[in-house]
């Protein structure tokens, strides 16, 4: 039968918010509700503190949608916080306004033994087909690896890692993830439409990538890479506070445009005590197909000069050819669709050295 959001929206309204005492979808709770065929996803926004009522509410949103003859049902529940938020004028004055918080203790997730992030300074750079392709060289390697896809407004990995459907979820609050190429893969790519944008404020976002994190059944892990959104906003910094990440790798091209902001990059893991395990000079080089001649697009040996400038090591560079955005494209990395090729080498060199330097 076919599915509308009205007859959804309509079924949903007959649940009791815990919250507000109305319903949930008056309450406003529902949030990013797709349906794709017979296929239904929606997320549930409710504030942090009703986070043990609300998963009542989600199963039994689950289960009315269902009634209706949907084949499957995902309700995706993140939680922020209704609390004031705190005074920012600093400390001083008498009641305790500018008291700091104490600070988030980053957890260790289990099963995963270390957990390596890969970011950009700005969109563009090549970061999410760095990391997908440095997953799958990693695994090539012999290592356990997991992809994290945590660029949450424009995820990639699900077309670069050739992986699609939705992540099946056995009891309601565990989320198995998927897998190919050798790499155990997830994606909130793999729980919105394919062209479906991501339109959520900050907590929305905070709440996905904890479920992410905590929720998923990695299993046991040499490595995660998580694939971080450009810049350096909120879902880095809440990466940071979550899990203990064993370091950065920080991809730019050469241009002087990019290291600008690849330096922002670097200085806010800095703050974040993160350390950089180095840096990756994409699109480097290119060399004509038909003739040989080789030419430095953005320029070349920019990042290695500010990898020797702050003390971290040039992982590799990366040239730009035709046949690693096509791979991407394809849903099959470069270094699993053309192993012997010299694009597929220069990123098995990367993993190579990462898990000789013992952090990977």
């Amino acid at each position: 039968m076919s599915l509308s959001k009205e007859d959804i929206e309509a079924a949903l309204a007959g649940i009791a918010d815990p919250g507000t005492g109305g319903d949930i979808v008056s309450a406003g709770r529902v949030k990013a509700l797709n349906v794709d065929g017979e296929a239904v996803r929606f997320v549930l926004e409710v504030p942090g503190e009703l986070g043990k009522a609300f998963e009542r509410v989600r199963a039994e949103a689950e289960a009315r949608v269902k009634a209706l003859g949907a084949s499957s049902v995902s309700a995706v529940m993140t939680a922020h916080s209704e609390k004031a938020p705190p005074d920012l004028k600093g400390s001083g004055g008498g009641g305790g306004g500018g008291q700091k918080k104490p600070a988030q203790t980053p957890e260790k997730i289990p099963g995963i033994d270390r957990i390596i992030a890969v970011a950009s300074g700005k969109g563009g750079v090549g970061k999410s087909t760095v990391s997908a392709n440095l997953a799958c060289a990693l695994a090539a390697e012999g290592r356990r690896v997991g992809l994290l896809d945590a660029d949450v407004y424009g995820p990639s990995q699900p077309r670069m890692m050739g992986v699609s459907g939705r992540p099946a979820s056995p009891d309601g609050k565990t989320i198995l993830p998927m897998r190919n190429h050798g790499v155990t893969m997830m994606s909130i790519g793999l729980m919105i439409g394919e062209g479906q944008a991501v339109v959520w404020r900050g907590p929305m976002l905070m709440g996905a990538l904890q479920q992410m994190l905590m929720q998923v059944q990695w299993g046991a892990l040499d490595v995660l890479i998580v694939d971080l959104p450009p810049g350096t906003g909120d879902v880095t910094l809440s990466l940071a506070q979550k899990a203990e990440l064993d370091g950065a790798i920080v991809v730019s091209t050469p241009q002087d445009v990019a290291l600008l902001d690849a330096r922002k990059g670097i200085d806010m893991f800095n703050q974040l005590k993160t350390p950089i395990l180095g840096m990756i000079e994409n699109m480097s080089t290119h060399i004509c197909s038909n003739c040989g001649h080789e030419e430095h697009l953005f320029g070349h040996g920019g990042v290695a000069r500010e990898a020797e400038k702050i003390g971290v090591p040039l992982l590799g560079e990366i040239p730009l050819h035709l046949d690693i955005r096509t791979a991407a494209d394809g849903g099959a990395p470069i270094v699993v669709s053309k192993p012997d090729s010299a694009q597929a080498q220069s990123f098995r060199d990367i993993a190579r050295r990462l898990v000789a330097q013992g952090v990977a």
